[in-house]
């Protein structure tokens, strides 16, 4: 009488290479990634616990408003970039 556990450790896909290395290759990089998260998660804690506990305001500027330090990088000499009829004219090439 077969047990369940025979049941399922029965080979029902047809011939296979015996002394495959698929499972020791898969535990092996199972263990390679799980010790990669370990040493990541490692040390991003260390990092997180180098950085302050609160940030300084920036250069003088009030904390509480938060539009009080925006600049327009392009000091308003920006040209356009796209053309306006683009999409209307037939490209030639």
């Amino acid at each position: 009488m077969l047990t369940a556990a025979q049941v399922l450790a029965e080979n029902n896909f047809g011939d296979t290479r015996t002394g495959g290395l698929a499972g020791p290759m898969g535990l092996f990089l199972i263990l390679v990634l799980a010790t990669a998260t370990v040493l990541l998660i490692r040390n991003m804690n260390a990092r997180l616990r180098r950085l302050p506990d609160q940030f300084p305001a920036p250069g003088g500027v009030d904390a509480g408003r938060a539009d009080a330090g925006v600049v327009d990088p392009t000091d308003g000499t920006a040209r356009q970039e796209s053309r306006p009829n683009a999409a209307k004219r037939p490209q030639q090439g």
